[in-house]
């Protein structure tokens, strides 16, 4: 794979269950391997690859030999737990072919939603990345009550693409892309190439699941895209079984159905910022920090804090201001206003023997900054 032939720098890819078990009750090896070589062919080209990987169920049921148990939340828990194990294996098995390294990370929408738990996760991905090691994220099925009623990985491929800064987003399933009809009772059913804008009537035309092996249908993918695209990540839902699929969406052959990302996702992210909680502290800075913030793009650091105001976790929303009071700018804290007393004025190389850990250089990073 060409390098120069590739367009993105960090890409998430989202298989689910019907792609891994080619519609059969059991996990597809063979195509497994297919999958896991054309990531690794990424991972080579100097691509960074996040894998988001359905088929615990399917993987515990083919484990256990097929058990007849009744449809309740505690035996689909039951498998999830088996079969999670069963399925990091063979990932790390196929991975290693390719002298790769997996880590899993198991997630639920309460890791997302509570901002120091995001934070972490984002450290975590972030870190696994920095080595060259595959991140594996699956729900965390075997303790999760609605991510198992929803089946929705699709929608936390998409989070999870926001999490680690992707720019493209491959959503794999059992169907070419999104169709004009549905292509199951309509043989006249065009496939839709490309997508702009995502309104109500495209929403009509996404249907549900008929596999039986998974949860998640078009109408979950299309939720996922526009969230992705929102945040300005590109997103292709095409066949996990069309050739090269992988290689083909991330040097931008035409394959599936391709989402254009919004023109301006940093809007939607200052507004998300500043319509969001409410702003817990408030940090002053030096004149040299107000500088680097507002005129050259930079991140805010520790050496040019002056003063901690207010009580506030790692996480929290902060007003930037100067000595006088005025507002310069609003971010994300990656420090809580304890460790940020500690460390305020001082050299960024002196927070981990000030703190005894770090969570990076940055107080508050520029993507995570919105300047007034």
């Amino acid at each position: 794979m060409n390098l120069s032939e590739i367009g993105y720098r960090r890409v998430v890819v989202k298989l689910g269950t019907s792609v891994l078990t080619s519609g059969s009750k059991q996990l597809d090896k063979a195509h497994m391997v297919e999958l896991a070589r054309q990531m690794a062919a990424l991972m080579k080209a100097g691509v960074e690859v996040v894998l988001c990987t359905s088929g615990a169920i399917a993987a515990g049921r083919e484990h256990l030999g097929y058990p007849e148990l009744p449809d309740t939340l505690a035996n689909k828990q039951l498998l999830a737990a088996v079969g999670q194990s069963q399925l990091i294996l063979a990932w790390s098995q196929l991975f290693s072919i390719y002298g790769l390294h997996v880590g899993q990370m198991l997630l639920t929408r309460a890791d997302l939603h509570d901002r120091e738990r995001y934070l972490n996760a984002r450290d975590t991905l972030n870190a696994l990345l920095a080595h060259g090691i595959i991140p594996i994220i699956n729900e965390n099925d075997a303790v999760a009550t609605n991510e198992i009623k929803v089946g929705d990985n699709d929608n936390l491929s998409a989070r999870a693409a926001l999490l680690c800064d992707a720019d493209l987003l491959i959503l794999l399933t059992d169907q070419q892309g999104l169709f004009d009809a549905d292509p199951r009772s309509n043989p006249d059913a065009k496939l839709i190439k490309q997508v702009v804008n995502i309104d109500d009537s495209l929403r009509l035309l996404a249907g549900g699941a008929v596999s039986g092996l998974g949860t998640g249908g078009m109408a979950t993918k299309l939720q996922a895209a526009d969230i992705a695209r929102r945040a300005g990540v590109e997103v292709v839902i095409a066949s996990g079984h069309h050739p090269k699929v992988i290689q083909k969406a991330v040097c931008k052959e035409p394959v599936g159905t391709h989402f254009t990302p919004l023109k301006n996702p940093l809007e939607s992210r200052k507004q998300w910022i500043l319509a969001g909680q409410a702003t817990k502290g408030k940090l002053v800075l030096d004149q040299g920090a107000v500088l680097a913030v507002t005129q050259k793009g930079r991140s805010l650091l520790s050496k040019g804090i002056i003063e901690v105001l207010g009580e506030f976790e790692r996480g929290a929303t902060l007003q930037l201001i100067d000595r006088d009071g005025k507002e310069y700018a609003r971010g994300m804290s990656r420090y809580s206003a304890k460790d940020l007393i500690k460390i305020a004025g001082e050299h960024s190389d002196n927070i981990e023997s000030l703190l005894g850990y770090d969570y990076g250089d940055a107080i508050v990073h520029r993507n995570d900054m919105v300047v007034l």
